[in-house]
């Protein structure tokens, strides 16, 4: 029963893009570990880039400076 968690910033990852990572992540593990698809949990996280560090900074202010 694998259990995947995928962090992202919410930074506009659409629902489409979402499905596509559940579904190439379970086909990665049917594939690459043999594990049955109905007992593999998906989960992704959409993560503030306030509370996203790199570093001594956090995202928001790395992409302030990149700006």
């Amino acid at each position: 029963m694998p259990y995947v968690n995928i962090k992202v910033t919410d930074e506009g990852v659409t629902a489409e893009q979402k499905r596509q990572l559940i579904a190439g992540t379970t086909e990665l593990l049917v594939k690459v570990l043999n594990k049955n698809p109905s007992t593999t949990f998906v989960l992704i996280e959409e993560v503030n880039t306030d509370n996203w560090g790199i570093g001594y900074q956090s995202v928001t202010e790395l992409r302030q400076a990149d700006s």
